[in-house]
């Protein structure tokens, strides 16, 4: 019961830091969104500020278990990608809070967010850029790409398309639905990696 309480209070205070920001949020606003009472809320997480930690941990905790696994589980190069694209993608197209609370948090506070990305994603990232050198010693990806560029400019095009979709959308007069860019932004990603086969 305490891991569903945590869980509901978790999703809400996701949901109303991405919406309205960290600053602009109380505790018994995530608290009734959540519902339960506010000294439920301070007794699972101590304060707001405990809570923000606990809601960016938990974003940021996801990869440690689940990429490791992934790239161990893929039988090759591709179905690595692949996979891994997919994980990354999925996790934040379920909730765009998510992402919107991450783009959030890395303009109000750049330095936190980036002594937590080395603590949560560089142990993620450094198997992404191995696997891309493999790839490329092997000659299955091109040979000019910047592996961790192309990372960052992947990771961050996606977490753009997911947070600010709706409004780019306004761009343009008969705008793809969110979910079609991101199967753009996987194509485009995966043109620019794989090295085209020869026909047989």
């Amino acid at each position: 019961m305490n891991d569903d309480v945590k869980t509901r209070i978790l999703a809400a205070a996701t949901r109303r830091f991405s919406k309205a920001g960290y600053a602009a949020t109380s505790i018994q606003q995530v608290a009734a969104d959540a519902g339960v009472t506010r000294p439920t809320l301070v007794y699972h997480f101590g304060s707001k500020d405990g809570l923000r930690s606990a809601v960016i941990d938990q974003l940021l905790g996801h990869w440690k278990d689940t990429i490791p696994s992934i790239l161990t589980a893929a039988t090759s190069r591709g179905d690595r990608f692949q996979a891994a694209l997919d994980v990354f993608l999925g996790f934040f197209a379920e909730e765009p809070h998510r992402a919107r609370l991450l783009l959030r948090e890395m303009l109000d506070r750049p330095e936190a967010m980036q002594e937590l990305f080395r603590t949560h994603l560089q142990p993620f990232t450094a198997l992404l850029t191995d696997a891309l050198r493999a790839g490329q010693a092997k000659g299955s990806y091109y040979d000019d790409l910047d592996p961790e560029s192309y990372i960052l400019h992947v990771m961050t095009a996606a977490l753009g398309t997911i947070a600010v979709g709706q409004a780019t959308g306004a761009v343009l007069v008969d705008a793809p639905p969110v979910s079609r860019r991101l199967d753009e932004l996987a194509r485009m990603a995966r043109s620019s990696l794989f090295v085209p086969r020869p026909p047989e």
